[in-house]
């Protein structure tokens, strides 16, 4: 940095406005390394500079900002909404970026639609739809979703589905759906338990079951003895899907409760949900490393929670005091419509609630440290094993996914020291389209890795025998890449005629210059953490695949409408995002896309429309 650059850095300093606002810093090659808010931009941006800011990351920043921009707000609410779009979409290194973590579900039940349905989603959208969760674990997901089927017979099937069937499905017939498809359910008794549902979902099943107790004693006066016995029922699998349910709260308030657990630079934080006095789900978001205050942290990370469209409880019972406590109060009121308080409790119930998200924080970091410390060992054993150049640290791992060379995908998944780095994961549409074939697709994903360099792994694992390695190492040695590691996974079955003829699956290792694979089954631990880093690239690749499918197959029933070409079908696909949104949309929505006009929206419409009658 010269003396001019840094001349003109401190005459922006001091020349910064003494307004609310947000502030950029950058570095040497102008990218975005640190986004703030500030009620006031210039004493904020003195006490960086001035020496008056004590925290420990200023030091850290300081040393690597080259220039610094501002972005002037009319207030300091205007300024947060602006600071979280732009840590969104910069990705600054120093702030805390919140992941978007695929691994928790939410229960999604759109009252907009003519006859609503439950669906699984892994991401909570400002659609209007009303959303429930999120769940931890896929196992508590399908528990819930399983008694809600059991308890209430609402559609199952896609809206694609739903508008083309002619005769009840197999659901109805068990009585797990009232077959609105087909007219056999009014749209009111339809409605009612819809709102049912929903009156479960937000945990108030006690006045649930009190108003069913009511219906059931009304029928059974009227000698309506069947529906009696169907309302009887229902009563017990909601009681005894209650009973499950620990309240923990005698005030039977929504609670969101944040722990944040700190061992240095790395910080671990902790969600409890409280849905009218009961704890529906818990959440342990990823470890992170930063130097940036607790406080800051804990703000950050309620912004970007919020912003993502997670449902706002009443209170948010927190670890840290923060400074911008009233403004996020704010902020999330007016995204409620409804009051929000901020607590930092000393005493009481709500502190006992706050010591348990603390303690929930703090055995996940240990076994996040504790894993960590296993890891060393086990790949100190794989370089041991597998003859390896060095310690695996990083590793990248290759999967293809395709049917029969159709809608052809790659994934790439990274680990660090035994744990998923899901920033680093990439995903590749294979391009190729003549003689494609698996060796020719995992040649083409492993060029436009490496061919640009970057952060190359200690170690590249191919899904895959020894064909796959070939081609691997062929690919490396064009690019001059001889001394990374490579192995092939592969999966090899046997069967067993002592067992009845049962087949087991064993993993072999291809090594490079080796002919026989090699076995790791009396290394487990080893052999484990191979299996967990291949099962999770063939995950990623999967769904990938799926969605590229799916949005493939919508195109190729687009394309049967006359006048929809390519430009069309890609705005309709860039507007609506999902296929059942566009089958289920008026001839007014469709008109709304760019594009799209009022001759080519009556054509989409009676299309899809049209299908339903035949």
């Amino acid at each position: 940095m010269g003396i001019k650059d840094v001349n003109l850095l401190k005459e922006k300093i001091k020349n910064a406005p003494g307004r609310s606002g947000v502030y950029l810093m950058k570095d040497r090659d102008n990218r975005v390394i640190y986004v703030g808010k500030a009620k006031n931009l210039h004493a904020r941006v003195r006490s960086y500079f001035g020496g008056t800011d004590s925290r420990r990351m200023v030091p850290f920043l300081l040393s690597r900002i080259k220039d610094i921009e501002f972005i002037v707000t009319d207030t300091e609410k205007e300024a947060l909404i602006l600071e979280n779009n732009l840590i969104k979409k910069y990705r600054p290194r120093y702030n805390i970026n919140l992941r978007d973590d695929k691994d928790f579900y939410s229960i999604k039940i759109d009252t907009e639609e003519e006859f609503p349905r439950f669906q699984l989603v892994r991401r909570v959208k400002k659609d209007g739809a009303r959303y429930f969760g999120p769940y931890s674990s896929g196992a508590s997901v399908k528990e819930t979703f399983h008694y809600l089927h059991r308890i209430f017979p609402l559609r199952t099937c896609r809206d694609l589905e739903f508008k083309t069937r002619k005769r009840p499905c197999m659901e109805f017939q068990i009585k797990r759906c009232l077959a609105p498809c087909c007219g056999l359910v009014t749209d009111g008794n339809y409605r009612k338990i819809v709102a049912e549902a929903i009156l479960f979902m937000e945990g108030r099943g006690g006045r649930l079951v009190r108003q069913l107790r009511s219906r059931m004693d009304r029928v059974a006066e009227a000698l309506d003895f069947e529906e009696a016995v169907r309302l009887r029922d229902k009563i017990g699998a909601i009681e005894a899907t209650l009973e499950k349910q620990r309240i923990v709260s005698t005030s039977f308030k929504d609670q969101d409760i944040f722990g944040l657990y700190r061992t240095g630079d790395r910080i671990q934080a902790y969600a409890i949900h409280v849905r009218r006095g009961a704890i529906i789900g818990q959440r342990r978001f990823p470890l992170m490393k930063t130097r940036m205050e607790s406080s800051e942290v804990l703000s950050s990370l309620l912004k970007q929670y919020y912003n993502g469209g997670a449902t706002i409880p009443g209170e948010i019972i927190v670890s840290e005091y923060m400074e911008d406590t009233g403004i996020i109060e704010q902020w999330l009121a007016e995204n409620k419509r409804g009051k929000v308080s901020l607590i930092l409790p000393r005493r009481g119930n709500k502190k006992a609630l706050l010591d348990m998200a603390l303690s929930n924080a703090e055995n996940a970091l240990r076994t996040e440290e504790k894993l960590e410390t296993d890891n060393e060992g086990i790949l100190e054993e794989l370089v041991k094993n597998l003859l390896l150049k060095k310690m695996p640290c990083r590793i990248e791992c290759f999967d293809i996914s395709n049917i029969g060379g159709k809608y052809a995908v790659g994934s790439m998944v990274s680990f660090n020291r035994g744990v998923p780095e899901r920033a680093h994961y990439r995903r590749f549409r294979i391009r190729m389209k003549e003689d494609a074939d698996d060796y020719g697709m995992m040649r083409e994903v492993l060029e436009r890795r490496y061919r640009r360099g970057g952060n190359i792994p200690d170690l590249i694992v191919v899904d895959g025998g020894k064909g796959h390695l070939g081609v691997a190492l062929s690919v490396l040695s064009g690019l001059g890449l001889e001394e990374v590691d490579v192995i092939g996974l592969a999966k090899e079955s046997h069967t067993l005629p002592a067992r009845g003829l049962s087949t087991v699956y064993k993993d072999k290792v291809y090594l490079p210059n080796r002919k026989n694979p090699l076995y790791l089954s009396k290394h487990p631990q080893g052999l484990f953490l191979l299996q967990r880093v291949r099962d999770e690239a063939h995950r990623f690749a999967v769904t990938y695949h799926r969605k590229v499918k799916e949005k493939e197959d919508f195109r190729s029933v687009l394309d049967n409408i006359p006048g929809i070409g390519k430009a069309r079908t890609r705005a309709l696909l860039t507007h609506f995002l999902e296929m059942d949104k566009i089958v289920s949309a008026s001839r007014e929505k469709l008109e709304e896309v760019p594009g799209i006009g009022k001759d080519a929206a009556y054509r989409i419409f009676e299309y899809f429309h049209d299908q339903g009658k035949n």
